[in-house]
């Protein structure tokens, strides 16, 4: 599959109700905020910054789950805060779409995926 052709779909609520909400996912929301400065109220400014560091070419497949093709890229982030740490992203590709869209994203130690 030719990913690069394909729209990228970030939800807002994959941050605003989750990743960054320190009720629901308090060690994901502390991550984020302590390592780049992020929280609920700079979420789209986190979204962006996944946008530009996106390197659709070197994304790694993980698996087809029923649903649809999964795939996985870390990347270097440049926080709000002036930090920098590596997020792991995770997408899908759904048998009857036609975006590459986010289901999951974290501060993570894992290696990103492509340095160039």
């Amino acid at each position: 599959m030719n990913l690069e052709k394909l729209p990228v779909n970030i939800p807002s609520e994959k941050f605003t109700e989750y990743a960054l909400d320190p009720v629901k996912q308090p060690d994901k929301a502390r991550a984020f905020r302590e390592a780049l400065g992020y929280t609920k109220s700079n979420y789209q400014d986190l979204i962006d910054n996944i946008n530009r560091n996106l390197d659709k070419r070197h994304m790694a497949f993980k698996e087809n789950n029923g649903h649809g093709d999964i795939y996985e890229y870390v990347m270097r982030l440049k926080g709000a805060n002036g930090k920098e740490a590596n997020v792991c992203t995770g997408w899908i590709v759904e048998n009857d779409s036609n975006s590459l869209r986010l289901t999951t994203a974290y501060v993570t130690k894992k290696k990103v995926t492509f340095s160039g």
